[in-house]
């Protein structure tokens, strides 16, 4: 018999009874809730929800930021029968939290005491709201709302009353009954209602733990959204089949004190593994390159030439060490004792590697953390494959490929005509498991579009190696197509002009059967502002000058990719940018540009700047330094 989400609780309530499974830190420290204590309150917090009318199907949404709620809740709704709908934090419009509530159906929001606000201002415009669940204790509740202290208390008395209920729910719960309604907060159209069954996550924790192990004594901090499927699976259910322990930030009054509390919590949890997206990534590793300069020169040198001598014995992790590079050994150990074991004791102390996923993780950025001794593994997947793919781990990796494919699950490399490609060509990743989605919610077009005969298409292009390695490359869908037919995927160029130059912080690449490939560019301006007063001292930034030696030192840094420049060779040249926009805002959460994963949204970029793509194949559009590009610096 398939496991459901329960039979997974259940499972490891019996073998781990007593074993810590949550740590929430509300005041001073972290404290343990066991496995039985989860289980005893998902209990009650079900035996409150039937009371107030929780019928099996129905649709419960969660807004909250990360702690125990959300997970015993999750676990609450499931043992109900119903159906979580969990939402993001960050969804601060009001008609994309409409969106969700009203295509869902939901008929009940639990929902934090900091998100409640939102909440209360679309309240009038969700007819179908029977009841909305708050968290933290308020001073005064509208008519609709009810504290989680009094639904618990009703569940107690409904549990003495009605003893067994509980149970009779969950044991009618069946593995293909829906568990998740997930939204993709994708790059492209409207968010689409991904339907997640209990047999999707549980057969999703069961092909992660063939790539990585678990020791009972294990702890993560989850850093990541709680809402996403990445934190379910690699997160907390994996986690509860294998008897480890998870935990959750410290909520702050701001999200920005919520931030702050990350580095502060990691050392106090000290965890043994940490997800991650590459935003984070960059940011740790920001952090640990300034606190190394401000111990002075001597120990920066030290760094820089302990981590050159690092990357070259490391390779590609795989290969390490191989020839005559173990003779730097010994003098790895005393680096690793002097420098990089002071870095770590920043994460705790005992953190064995972290799991990336989200975006591309820059290989640079793998290189630097498998240098001091944290490995940062780049995994793949997505919301419609519950979502793990494929990831790297202690057990197999080479830094730069997208990992191991996870078992069982079948994966073939397909052509635009379906077509299934050999090793090394790079095509359309398809896969089909038991962790494809069971389809778009009321979107049957979209279902059908997506997963084919059981296999589900990805929208995500790469190849696979020799060695059972699986490399993502970039999206097969927003492919550059140039006026001859020839296709191209823009990720690599883009990533790769904004991490290697200091004055370009995004890019997007245009080319829809055009003559030549266009960019939309978000400079840095402060380094551009730097860059001017560093070369003519004299002319202040408002100056038509200024903005002009800006501008040229921007088709620079692109130039740097052509003939005679350092990075020659890299992409082929007739892919790179001929005319450049350079914007005056950044692609963010907050201007609808980038999604909850940090992915930039592709097409609504095209669609918010299609003017200013038409000018850019404009008569004299060529050059960088015109009248538009001049007045948004």
């Amino acid at each position: 018999m398939k496991p459901t989400i329960i039979d997974l609780l259940n499972q490891s309530v019996d073998k781990y009874t007593h074993n810590p499974f949550l740590w929430e830190k509300t005041r001073t420290e972290f404290s343990p809730t066991t496995y039985l204590e989860t289980k005893q309150q998902a209990h009650i917090l079900a035996a409150g929800l039937i009371n107030l009318g929780v019928e099996p199907g129905d649709r419960v949404a969660l807004l909250s930021e990360g702690r125990n709620a959300w997970i015993i809740g999750e676990l609450g709704i499931l043992h109900t029968g119903a159906v979580n709908v969990p939402l993001s934090i960050k969804l601060e419009e009001s008609n994309d939290l409409i969106f969700r509530l009203l295509h869902s159906e939901a008929k009940y929001i639990m929902v934090s005491g900091s998100q409640l606000k939102k909440i209360r201002t679309i309240i009038n415009a969700l007819p179908l709201i029977k009841k909305v669940i708050v968290f933290d204790e308020q001073q005064e509740y509208e008519a609709v709302e009810i504290s989680l202290s009094e639904l618990l208390e009703k569940g107690k008395r409904y549990q003495q009353e009605n003893p067994g209920e509980v149970e009779k729910r969950a044991k009618a719960v069946k593995p293909d009954d829906m568990a998740n309604i997930s939204y993709t907060s994708g790059t492209t159209a409207d968010p689409k209602g991904i339907m997640l069954t209990h047999r999707n996550y549980t057969a999703n924790v069961e092909q992660a733990l063939t790539l990585m192990d678990i020791p009972t004594s294990y702890r993560t901090l989850l850093i990541l959204p709680l809402d996403h499927c990445f934190a379910h699976v690699a997160g907390f259910y994996s986690f509860m089949a294998c008897g480890a322990s998870v935990g959750t930030v410290q909520n702050g009054k701001t999200g920005m004190e919520t931030l702050k509390n990350i580095p502060v919590n990691i050392k106090e949890l000290k965890p043994n593994l940490l997800f991650s997206v590459p935003a984070l990534a960059k940011s740790f590793r920001k952090n640990i390159e300034s606190g190394i300069r401000s111990q002075g020169p001597v120990i920066s040198w030290l760094f820089k030439a302990a981590l050159s001598m690092s990357y070259s014995y490391n390779r590609e992790g795989y290969n390490k060490g191989r020839g005559l590079q173990i003779f730097k050994k010994p003098l790895l150990l005393l680096f690793d004792k002097v420098i990089f074991s002071k870095i770590r004791e920043g994460f705790g102390g005992k953190l064995d590697f972290f799991i990336g996923g989200g975006a591309l993780l820059d290989v640079d950025l793998q290189r630097f953390y498998y240098a001091i001794g944290i490995p940062m593994f780049q995994g793949y997947g997505l919301s419609e494959a519950t979502p793990i793919i494929s990831s790297n781990g202690m057990k197999h990796h080479k830094l730069g490929s997208s990992g191991y494919l996870v078992k069982p699950m079948d994966l073939k490399i397909c052509d635009s005509e379906g077509s299934e490609l050999p090793n090394y060509e790079k095509g359309e990743v398809v896969i089909k498991g038991e962790n494809v989605m069971a389809g778009y919610y009321k979107n049957e077009k979209a279902t059908s579009e997506t997963v084919v005969d059981g296999w589900l298409h990805t929208g995500d292009m790469g190849y696979m190696d020799d060695d059972g390695f699986l490399y993502v490359v970039g999206r097969f869908k927003s492919l550059l197509i140039s006026s001859d037919g020839e296709k191209y995927s823009p990720e690599g160029i883009e990533e790769s002009l904004a991490d290697n130059s200091h004055f370009i912080d995004q890019v997007v690449l245009y080319n829809n059967q055009n003559q030549y490939t266009t960019a939309l560019i978000v400079p840095n301006k402060e380094a551009l502002k730097r860059y001017v007063s560093r070369k003519k001292p004299q002319l202040s930034w408002d100056m038509p000058e200024a903005k002009e030696l800006a501008l040229a030192k921007l088709q620079r840094e692109i130039n740097e990719y052509r003939k005679g420049g350092k990075f020659e060779g890299m992409f082929p040249e007739r892919w790179l940018p001929t005319a450049v926009a350079v914007l005056g805002e950044a692609f963010t959460e907050q201007n609808g540009l980038v999604n909850s994963t940090m992915k930039i949204m592709r097409s609504k970029v095209e669609e918010r700047y299609a003017n200013r793509i038409d000018t850019l194949y404009a008569a004299g559009s060529k050059d960088i330094i015109n009248s538009e590009n001049m007045a948004v610096l």
